[in-house]
């Protein structure tokens, strides 16, 4: 069985093929000649999730799942949200995002933090949506050199230790992620 990804991260996509049972095949949006930076215009990241589906299926022809993640900061409402990699401006990169985040927390004691997932699966003009969220705080340094994105200042729930200083097994254990992706597993193979 054949599934579209619709990501160029490819972080994401190791991430996500750990994830799988060996009976799908992954494909990326260059396995499906997709090179165009997917729409992500939306005001939430449920919005974003559907927008970057829809464009991914609709064009490739074949099912689609798409994925978008924000990180939500409860001292700073919920930033930086929906504009997660985009943070610091439009060409940030992660390092100048965690920067910006770090520099807005710098007097705030209350660092309690969230990171919030929401795949959405498209197929033939139907979706369905799954959300994954996990709790934790922000670190005040950056730890770790494993993950991308947030991961070196997000240390979840009841633990010591960022993202970043686990491996991908460790992370896929606690992941927002992987709490999406087993309701979307669930449902697909319903479909099968």
């Amino acid at each position: 069985m054949k599934l579209l990804l619709a990501t160029n991260n490819v972080n994401k996509r190791i991430e996500f093929q750990s994830l799988l049972p060996a009976t799908i095949t992954l494909l990326s949006l260059e396995d499906v000649a997709i090179h165009e930076e997917l729409p992500e215009h939306e005001k939430t990241i449920e919005g974003n999730s559907l927008s970057k589906a829809k464009y991914a299926s609709e064009k490739a022809g074949i099912p689609c799942i798409a994925e978008d993640t924000g990180l939500e900061v409860y001292a700073l409402n919920q930033e930086p949200g929906v504009y997660s990699a985009r943070y610091a401006g439009k060409n940030a990169t992660s390092a100048d995002n965690i920067k910006l985040l770090l520099q807005r927390l710098d007097t705030i004691s209350d660092r309690k933090a969230r990171f919030k997932t929401v795949i959405t699966y498209y197929e033939n003009g139907q979706y369905e949506q799954f959300e994954g969220i996990i709790e934790g705080r922000i670190a005040e340094f950056e730890k770790g050199s494993n993950g991308f994105g947030y991961d070196s200042v997000f240390i979840p729930e009841g633990l010591d230790k960022t993202f970043a200083e686990m491996n991908l097994e460790q992370k896929n254990e606690y992941s927002h992620r992987k709490r999406a992706f087993v309701r979307f597993l669930s449902f697909y193979r319903n479909k099968l």
